[in-house]
């Protein structure tokens, strides 16, 4: 049975009698990627920063957070010693180069010069990076700088790695790089918790999910059982939403289900077949029949709207 590395037990925290994490429960299992889901405001990086102690949880006593059996409100050094975290920002140090920037936090965690060495050898390589070992941080582009950013949480060797948003705002390419490198660990016995807007890299990389609402806990699972028991397997998007009608007119009683938004609609079916029939009464370029996918979950668990913290 796989070692609990995270366990989380109806964990509260408030900011100004606003409820930001409302009772959490979940568990981690090591070598696996746990995801975080939600909107802005959901929770996510509180949950975060209750983890690697940037925050601490409400006082009530049947709460409680373990991480390796640590208590972070206790032993501290003792869960950081095992972890390895990577904040939504890259927070660099652009007066030093790239080899520097490592070399600092070898020494904070204590390594020895010449096993530093050889660890941040080993990781500029890992990461792509070792033609870049000498440049300074303000010549790389994101990309980069993301990748060193996840090779200084790897320096101590971590039993867990923590990564808030990794990978916001780069490209595809330097995206699925960033996943293969966490899948190679992974696949070495790392654990990994995440927190992400991208409904795919939630679904490429995590055995597990959580989504959040409003500080609660809402929906869990397996990606791909989350699809399978929590939504149509097909849906039928209309970009324009004066078109509803028309599908509508043409779909057997009871064989759809028909989302509204403010200038698009989505008709969801188990048969591939209404919606394609439904679809070639439209002309072409303002409609779109592809599988369902884990934002689609994450949009019905969640809705649809904006609320005042977005």
């Amino acid at each position: 049975m796989a070692e609990t590395v995270i366990a989380f037990e109806n964990v509260h925290k408030s900011y100004r009698g606003v409820k930001a994490v409302d009772g959490v429960s979940f568990e981690v299992a090591s070598s696996t990627c746990f995801g975080l889901l939600g909107r802005n405001g959901a929770g996510k990086s509180t949950i975060m920063r209750l983890l690697y102690r940037k925050a601490e949880r409400d006082q009530d006593p049947r709460g409680a957070i373990s991480i390796f059996g640590f208590d972070p409100e206790v032993d501290e050094l003792a869960i950081k010693c095992r972890s390895g975290v990577v904040p939504q920002d890259d927070n660099l140090d652009e007066e030093l180069n790239v080899s520097q920037n490592l070399g600092v936090f070898a020494r904070l965690y204590g390594i020895p010069p010449r096993r530093a060495e050889a660890r941040i050898a080993e990781l500029l390589d890992f990461m792509e990076l070792k033609e870049k070992a000498r440049d300074n941080v303000r010549e790389l582009s994101g990309g980069m700088k993301r990748r060193l950013v996840i090779a200084r949480a790897l320096l101590n060797e971590p039993r867990l790695l923590i990564l808030d948003e990794p990978t916001t705002g780069l490209d595809p390419q330097v995206r699925h790089t960033i996943w293969d490198k966490l899948r190679q660990l992974k696949r070495h016995g790392l654990t990994i918790m995440l927190t992400t807007h991208y409904m795919e890299e939630a679904f490429q990389l995590c055995e597990d999910v959580l989504i959040l609402e409003s500080g609660k806990a809402v929906l869990r699972g397996n990606p791909k059982h989350l699809l399978a028991q929590h939504i149509e397997p097909y849906v039928l998007e209309l970009t324009d939403a004066t078109l509803a009608p028309r599908v509508i007119a043409h779909l057997p009683s009871g064989a759809a289900r028909v989302e509204h938004a403010d200038e698009s609609v989505r008709v969801y079916a188990m048969d591939f077949g209404v919606l394609k029939a439904a679809a070639e009464q439209l002309p072409p370029g303002d409609h779109h029949l592809r599988p369902s996918t884990l934002e689609d979950v994450f949009l019905k668990a969640t809705g649809r709207r904006l609320d005042a913290r977005q």
